[in-house]
């Protein structure tokens, strides 16, 4: 009788160690979704931060259009990253912050509104660029842990990689008067700036990381937001920042191709967001908008001021009755309709947007 009761404990035994087993066998073709950046990218990391909201967007109008609520997105809907995993096949990468979020086979997103290359940058109210490389690498060994090693590092290497940083080191340069940001020239300052990207791809790659996709800068000085808060009524382009946005697509798009010679199995999509948004800005029509310069939520001039929701110091907004018609949402971040067709750009565009590949061609690799 003893040994029928062994025999049985050690059958139950043995299906449960097969049913955690084929829990961990992932299909050949998965490819999990890492996420990195700033408010293009947060999917709601900010609303678990002890932050203010300048940098939080858990509030209406926010998230009207698709998901019926806010979830902390800047926008009206969805945002590039969530388009860029329907297109692999993935459901929606949730904020690595989120209470109860331990399941990260299918990636992560440590994306932080607000957040930088630089620690400086807002320092203290987001989640820099260094701290989320940190958070991965905490992942990464969940995933050691729980897949082996091997099985953890065929993902690593399958994945992709997607990061969106930069505009709000120059923002916070541009706008706020800080010595210590404003003692270094135009080129000494970029210099750093993708210094310390260039450090973050280097640590997700000792990690495992080898297919990358990176969003260039957009033309930061025509955002509502910028045109209002440095030139004010006078709505024009803010050259110096736009300047910072060239040295730094430049600078990156150099870097990029250093780190491909010098790291093994890296490859990368580099998008031309530049070009992409400041098409839209001007000839909105041709993209099925009938507003270009103008954001859809706001107060002020071209509704530039930051005040979309009524949450922050400016209380009366403007809204406007149809998003989709909007480039821009809010004053510096655009409508899930423009995140859309720029993700498509990223996913499958030809070379003179994305290059030398998009990510469709990385996710078959």
């Amino acid at each position: 009788m003893a040994s029928l009761r062994i025999h049985i404990c050690f059958l139950l035994y043995f299906a449960i160690f097969l049913s955690l087993s084929s829990c961990y066998s992932l299909p050949e073709n998965h490819v999990a979704l890492f996420i990195f950046g700033d408010s293009l990218f947060d999917a709601g990391n900010n609303n678990y931060i002890n932050t203010t909201v300048n940098y939080q967007a858990n509030f209406w109008p926010y998230g009207e259009t698709f998901f019926k609520y806010p979830t902390g997105r800047f926008s009206d809907g969805r945002l590039l990253p969530d388009f860029i995993a329907e297109y692999a096949g993935l459901p929606l990468i949730p904020p690595y912050l989120q209470p109860g979020n331990n399941n990260f086979v299918d990636g992560v997103n440590f994306a932080s509104a607000g957040a930088g290359a630089l620690v400086e940058t807002y320092q203290g109210f987001v989640i820099n660029l260094n701290t989320q490389v940190s958070y991965f690498k905490d992942v990464e060994k969940l995933l050691r842990q729980e897949l082996g090693d091997a099985e953890a590092k065929r993902l690593l290497g399958r994945a992709l990689y997607i990061i969106s940083i930069g505009s709000n080191d120059y923002g916070v340069r541009i706008t706020q008067n800080s010595s210590v940001l404003q003692s270094y020239s135009k080129e000494e300052y970029v210099a750093m700036v993708i210094g310390n990207l260039t450090v973050a791809i280097k640590e997700i790659h000792m990690k495992g990381g080898r297919k990358f996709g990176f969003l260039g800068l957009g033309p930061l000085g025509c955002t509502p937001g910028m045109k209002v808060l440095v030139s004010g009524s006078t709505g024009s382009c803010v050259d110096k920042a736009t300047t910072l946005a060239h040295l730094h697509n430049k600078a990156l798009s150099i870097a990029l191709q250093k780190l491909e010679n010098r790291l093994e199995g890296f490859k990368f999509a580099n998008h031309d967001l530049y070009t992409s948004v400041s098409e839209r800005m001007n000839n909105p029509s041709k993209y099925g908008f009938k507003v270009g310069n103008m954001a859809c939520c706001g107060s002020g001039p071209y509704r530039g001021q930051s005040s979309c929701g009524g949450k922050r110091q400016i209380k009366e907004y403007q809204l406007c009755e149809k998003a989709s018609e909007y480039l821009f949402f809010d004053s510096g971040h655009p409508t899930e309709r423009a995140n859309r067709q720029i993700a498509e750009l990223i996913w499958r565009g030809t070379p003179n947007m994305t290059r030398p590949y998009n990510l469709k061609a990385l996710f078959n690799l």
